[in-house]
């Protein structure tokens, strides 16, 4: 058992915490494509969870490396851009008469801004730093705020046209110039 605590080691503490999050990921997902939108939301809050644990056992025992750094993006963009984005999709969208290029558009955009917001960090990352701020919104924050949209969606407040531009501006603020205060 001492590779769970091997810093070099792929399979350590820290990365399988990790691999616990793309887990919740892809299980949320097998529940989006079956309409189970209970099941799909508990199982991203619980990817959420997951990195929240991984960066901290990383730091706490000194465990974070490239690839644990790459792997961690990796699961930031199954958990945090690609299941809100579908999320949203089969929630709101699946049966919608808005035009589907349009659609199309919307979600391409969101994907595309998670993606480069996630390489750009990764670029920028050191490893075992963390940075007193976050410039743009970081990926899990999206995520929220796009849950928090279906949840204002669901209570009818909130028209399918305002959710598209909702998205468009969030993607937007994932690689501006905002800075968020690291927890």
């Amino acid at each position: 058992m001492d590779f769970l605590f091997n810093k070099n080691h792929h399979f350590n503490l820290a990365n399988l915490i990790t691999f616990m999050n793309i887990a919740s990921g892809i299980i949320a997902i097998y529940f989006l494509t079956h309409q189970e939108f209970i099941f799909a939301a508990i199982f991203a809050w619980l990817g959420g969870a997951f990195d929240i644990i991984d960066g901290k056992i990383a730091r706490k025992y000194k465990l974070s490396t490239e690839f644990g750094i790459q792997l961690d993006s990796y699961a930031d963009f199954l958990s945090f851009v690609i299941v809100p984005v579908m999320y949203i999709y089969f929630a709101i969208f699946e049966g919608s008469l808005i035009n589907k290029a349009l659609l199309a558009f919307v979600f391409i955009f969101y994907v595309i801004s998670g993606l480069r917001r996630l390489i750009q960090f990764n670029i920028d990352a050191n490893e075992g730093e963390v940075t007193k701020y976050f410039t743009g919104i970081p990926t899990p924050l999206g995520a929220i705020l796009l849950f928090g949209a279906y949840l204002v969606w669901n209570t009818g407040y909130m028209p399918e046209e305002l959710i598209l531009v909702f998205m468009i501006l969030v993607a937007y603020m994932l690689n501006s110039k905002i800075k968020i205060p690291h927890p």
